[in-house]
């Protein structure tokens, strides 16, 4: 049912706790009807972590809570410092048991009522709003069918029915593959226990078939859609399929969300920020202070006056760079 499930989202000292608020601000902003339960999810500093992950600043903390978020802090039994995507596996079995949930990255805004879209948490899924980031098949080693089938394989699962035959052998769209910008489904616990057996097992005994693919940062997207499938999940179909731009726009970079956004999208983000009690803390962080505040996001929107249809994003990170416009 619509509105009964939670929202997770991981803050850690720096920019993520920052792009944590923007995303806390615009959910109440876009659906104040929102009834779950938002966990902004703190990884504990340990021997794991090199320096100290954790969210100290009072200001901070306090907005955390005026926009509606809990506090939720997890320990790291896995990943750290090495792997720090790796939070978005370990967070999940703090959540409570049993009840829907959504995860997503702090660099999302959400733009229209998630509470009012009918999803079918019982299925899981995640975000399609990807590329061909993974794998980089080796023409004398292995081929999109060696690599996705080795990890099938390894996990017991049913390679065939993962499958989208719309598309041929070669074509990286055939196979089950997510942004983990955002993923859903009924039990975090569950869900949450299974990434982080399947990411563990991949990282410390790769399949022969992956030895030429990197698996940094790539690990929580390669081994997310074998956990979507074991779960009897796929690709995204009636309302979740509304995450993808409609509900949630998953901006990555200030810099490429002037570039990339629409006028509604980026009007959106900047009303938000300027809620008084907000803008003092956000304009503590340079990048936001110059992407929104200073005029680099207009700069920004300037270099490409007819949007970057069929621009790949190389060439607009490069532009933007070269404009000396970039920030995160």
């Amino acid at each position: 049912m619509a509105g009964t499930f939670n929202i997770a989202v991981v803050a850690q000292s720096g920019r993520l706790s920052y792009e944590t608020l923007l995303l806390l601000a615009s959910l109440r902003h876009s659906d104040p009807g929102f009834k779950g339960q938002v966990f902004v999810c703190i990884p504990e500093a340990g021997e794991l972590w090199r320096r100290d992950p954790g969210v100290t600043d009072p200001a901070i903390l306090e907005l955390f809570q005026h926009y509606g978020g809990t506090v939720l802090p997890f320990r790291n039994k896995h990943f750290g410092s090495t792997y720090p995507h790796g939070n978005k596996i370990e967070c999940l079995t703090a959540l409570p048991k049993d009840e829907p949930f959504l995860f997503l990255d702090s660099d999302t805004l959400v733009t229209g009522a998630l509470s009012k879209a009918k999803i079918d948490f019982k299925r899981p899924t995640a975000s399609m709003n990807r590329g061909p980031s993974w794998p980089k098949p080796d023409l004398y080693h292995a081929d999109y069918a060696d690599i996705w089938g080795a990890l099938y394989a390894r996990f017991g699962l049913d390679f065939a029915s993962s499958l989208d035959e719309r598309f041929g052998p070669d074509d990286w769209q055939r196979y089950l593959y997510f942004n983990a910008g955002w993923f859903l489904g009924p039990c975090p616990v569950a869900f949450g226990t299974r990434f982080a057996e399947y990411a563990v097992e991949v990282r410390d005994h790769t399949p022969y078939e992956l030895v030429s693919q990197s698996l940094d940062p790539w690990l929580d997207q390669i081994v997310l859609p074998l956990v979507v499938h074991s779960f009897g999940g796929g690709r995204p179909e009636g309302d979740a399929a509304r995450l993808d731009g409609e509900l949630t726009r998953h901006w990555r970079a200030l810099p490429l969300l002037h570039a990339a956004g629409d006028t509604a999208t980026v009007d959106l983000m900047r009303e938000v920020a300027s809620f008084n009690k907000l803008k003092k803390v956000l304009r503590s962080y340079k990048p936001f202070k110059d992407q929104i505040w200073r005029g680099d996001g207009e700069k920004v929107r300037a270099l490409f006056p007819g949007g970057i249809d069929r621009m790949s994003e190389r060439i607009v990170r490069n532009r933007i760079k070269a404009a000396g416009l970039w920030a995160r």
